[in-house]
């Protein structure tokens, strides 16, 4: 889109100044330029929610804000994933509480699977979401310092909750839960109005 509008401003010049010829030429080797390099003009967001044993709130989140990101037609600019800090659950579904909780808001989260977070995952995501202060401090521990600032706790983006952080609800009751979903729902409203922004801006080359 960029390479064509360009190119219809650069011939409108032409005809202007009444260079045809170079019209020609320009018109057939911008063609061809558009067609061997396309442009993308949005800034890709790789997103990465981080609890201690992946299986309640990271997939919870990572739920969360595919669904959202699908819905503001987003898929092919940002990506979302979830880790722990601890591998207790690797290999595991997330708890069958959460999936409930999420089940009954319209998130389907039961194809996720836990995992420990790697090395390269601090190379690979953008934003790096911890849940609570215990987690972003392992995690600050892990990282490179080259990875820092993409650390950041993932309520800093709600807007409806005062709540610092999300408690983990693994030993309490549903209400728990309910109430990690909520916190969950407000802070990715905010994320996806930043991964928004992010999509409009013209990545580095």
């Amino acid at each position: 889109m960029w390479s064509r509008s360009w190119l219809k401003r650069l011939l409108d010049r032409c005809r202007r100044g009444g260079g045809a010829e170079f019209e020609n030429h320009v018109s057939e080797s911008g063609t061809e330029m558009a067609k061997r390099e396309p442009i993308t003009l949005a800034m890709n967001t790789r997103v990465l929610f981080v609890c201690m044993g992946n299986i309640c709130r990271s997939p919870m989140a990572e739920g969360v804000f595919r669904q959202m990101v699908r819905q503001a037609g987003l898929d092919e600019v940002v990506q979302v994933a979830s880790a722990g800090t601890h591998a207790f659950h690797a290999g595991e579904a997330p708890d069958k509480r959460a999936q409930a909780t999420a089940a009954r808001r319209g998130y389907d989260i039961a194809d996720l699977r836990a995992r420990r977070i790697k090395d390269k995952d601090f190379e690979d995501h953008d934003m790096i979401l911890a849940m609570d202060w215990d987690n972003l401090a392992l995690l600050q521990q892990m990282a490179p310092k080259s990875a820092h600032h993409k650390l950041q706790l993932l309520m800093r983006f709600a807007s409806d909750h005062e709540s610092a952080t999300i408690p983990d609800p693994y030993y309490g009751n549903q209400q728990g839960f309910d109430q990690v979903l909520d916190y969950i729902e407000d802070a990715c409203n905010g994320l996806l109005e930043v991964a928004k922004r992010r999509a409009t801006q013209v990545a580095a080359a």
